[in-house]
């Protein structure tokens, strides 16, 4: 298990930008994978980005896909998540969440960060 921290989040408008960052502590991290989720008031959790191992191999929600990109650099122990051209409905808790290999349940989440988007 690794420890996990999730920061970043903020109040930004729509269209504009924010990087949000997942650090963990940990000689494993770079054995996991990483992804992150949302979750919006009145709403259940939901998948948003995924980034596997080593080869760096990603998927993205369709909601996403094309405005969001997750990078990972094992030196730093850190996942990203660069979220682009944003809107209203990205507003949610984001939350990042390792898990040895690609597969199976994760075992380390971490808090969430505040994502707001206004009109």
């Amino acid at each position: 298990q690794v420890q996990l921290v999730a920061s970043g989040g903020g109040l930004v408008q729509a269209g504009g930008s924010l990087r949000l960052s997942c650090a963990a502590s940990g000689r494993t991290f770079s054995s996991r994978s990483v992804s992150w989720f949302r979750q919006a008031p009145g709403k259940e959790r939901e998948f948003v980005a995924r980034i596997s191992r080593s080869e760096g191999m990603t998927s993205y929600a369709d909601s996403v896909k094309g405005r969001f990109a997750i990078s990972r650099d094992n030196a730093k122990n850190t996942v990203y998540l660069q979220m682009n051209k944003l809107k209203p409905e990205d507003t949610a808790v984001y939350y990042c969440a390792a898990r040895i290999g690609d597969f199976g349940a994760f075992d380390s989440w971490a808090q969430g960060t505040q994502v707001t988007v206004s009109s």
